[in-house]
């Protein structure tokens, strides 16, 4: 498998947040008080948490961190303060003006599609909007999710012992009872998000959902 580079993720992070951007103009100010698919976290959190990130150079991380006891719901917590108007328009508005930004945690390059598809999703849904990724890109990000532990923003433990099989991306991963589905409710479910019930199946669905 060929080295990802920044060239090939940045422009896919950008026409995501773009993407989010126009989904979100049209939601009604008081959708904005959904709750996300991230546990605690409302539609309007997701966002601030997108524009702190986008915001998020290595340095201010570990300032951030540290302020934060080197607690990371901490750290996201205070990021989602800093970021998060009560107007949900000027959120927006936030997330708009950070659409072109190529600064980063010094995290692996990949963390950047994963922290794009997931919170995507975190938000979308609730929402009831759809939107077809990338799937070369998600598998990226699910490769990553997927090798990563749990305790550093990863999946592995959630996909140990089990056998992946996206079927609309050429991936395959782990072995194992299988889990079939599409490469997004895959990466889904291994950064510990609920699914529908018909998104995955095989075998091995049911052990990976409860996970």
């Amino acid at each position: 498998m060929a080295r990802t580079t920044r060239d090939d993720i940045w422009p896919v992070v950008h026409a995501e947040r773009e993407a989010l951007v126009r989904d979100l103009e049209p939601v009604a100010r008081e959708k904005w008080a959904t709750p996300s698919l991230c546990e605690g976290w409302d539609v309007h959190d997701a966002v601030a948490h997108l524009v702190d990130d986008a915001r998020t150079t290595r340095l201010g991380f570990v300032r951030h961190l540290v302020a934060a006891r080197f607690d990371f719901d901490r750290c996201n917590a205070a990021g989602i303060a800093r970021e998060r108007h009560d107007d949900p328009a000027l959120t927006l508005a936030a997330l708009r003006a950070v659409l072109a930004r190529t600064t980063s945690a010094p995290a692996p390059l990949p963390t950047r599609l994963v922290e794009a598809f997931v919170h995507g999703e975190d938000i979308r849904r609730p929402l009831a909007i759809r939107r077809n990724y990338p799937t070369s890109h998600v598998a990226t990000a699910l490769r990553h999710q997927v090798g990563t532990s749990v305790k550093l923003g990863g999946g592995r433990e959630r996909a140990e012992g089990l056998r992946l099989v996206a079927d609309d991306a050429d991936l395959v991963l782990g072995g194992g009872p299988e889990v079939r589905g599409p490469v997004a409710s895959l990466l889904l479910a291994v950064s510990g998000r609920p699914l529908r019930p018909d998104e995955l199946n095989g075998p091995g669905a049911a052990t990976l959902i409860g996970r």
